[in-house]
C-alpha cells in the first residue's frame, strides 16, 4: 500500500500514534477480508470492511500528504 511513500510512512510510524493505528488497523482489515473471501463469506460483510479499509487508506494518504508538506 503507498509503496511510493514508504519513507514519509516510517517516519510516521515512529512519530505519530494516531498514524500507526490507523495504518494497522488498515493491514488488520486486509488480512481480515483475505480470510472472508477465502472462506467464503457474506459479501456485504466482505464490501463493509472493504469500505471501512478504504476510507482509512484515505486517512493515511491525507497524513502522509500533510508530513510532507509540513515537512
Amino acid at each position: 500500500m503507498l509503496h511510493e511513500h514508504r519513507d514519509a510512512i516510517a517516519e510516521l510510524r515512529q512519530k505519530d500514534a494516531h498514524f500507526v493505528r490507523v495504518f494497522d488497523r488498515h493491514n488488520d482489515l486486509d488480512h481480515e477480508i483475505t480470510n472472508l473471501e477465502n472462506a467464503h463469506a457474506d459479501q456485504f460483510t466482505i464490501e463493509t470492511k472493504k469500505k471501512e479499509k478504504l476510507k482509512l487508506k484515505d486517512e493515511i494518504y491525507s497524513m502522509i500528504v500533510k508530513y510532507k508538506a509540513e515537512k
